[in-house]
């Protein structure tokens, strides 16, 4: 159960898809107090379906402007939270800040073809063809960049990725922005 913290600022964790969002913001709302909310999940539920039938039913224009609608819902409705995004949210959405403090977990491309099974590759549809694969990461990479309050380097244990984190969180308030642990 979330603590007295849970009036706090919601931190928002973005990065492409292996990068460890969820495995951090689990982790993360475990020590800070706050809850966990996967965006990704939240538009499932909300439609009933996955993500994939989504893409397969409807396109992924109609995704994206899912993505944008749960944003806005997050950004009004949502407190004392770490919210996972899906990888490409923060490509539609540009202002994630108004949802939370923004914390870009950066991790190499190779290192997420490290950490995502063959097996999880061929359920994932954008990593299908890896020299595209590569060149999504790469392009994502600079927006991801541009919308990060904090970049944290993900290629370490996620328990040291929360601490980076937690101990650069209040850093923020203070007005200090774009800083990298």
């Amino acid at each position: 159960m979330a603590t007295s913290s849970t009036c706090a600022e919601n931190i928002v964790l973005i990065g492409f898809m292996g990068s460890g969002k969820s495995t951090v913001g689990r982790l993360l709302a475990q020590k800070s107090g706050r809850y966990f909310l996967d965006a990704d999940a939240l538009i499932e539920s909300a439609q009933g379906r996955a993500i994939a039938s989504i893409f397969n039913e409807e396109g992924e224009a109609y995704f994206r402007e899912l993505e944008r609608e749960s944003a806005r819902w997050m950004a009004e409705c949502v407190r004392g939270s770490i919210i996972s995004t899906g990888g490409g949210m923060p490509l539609v959405v540009e202002r994630l800040h108004d949802i939370g403090v923004v914390v870009y977990l950066k991790l190499p491309f190779e290192k997420i073809l490290e950490r995502i099974s063959p097996e999880e590759r061929a359920k994932r549809p954008l990593f299908h063809d890896l020299a595209e694969a590569k060149r999504l990461f790469e392009r994502r990479e600079k927006i991801y960049e541009a919308q990060a309050q904090i970049t944290v380097d993900a290629d370490r244990p996620a328990g040291e990725i929360v601490e980076k984190i937690m101990s650069s969180d209040g850093t923020l308030r203070q007005g200090h922005h774009a800083s990298k642990v």
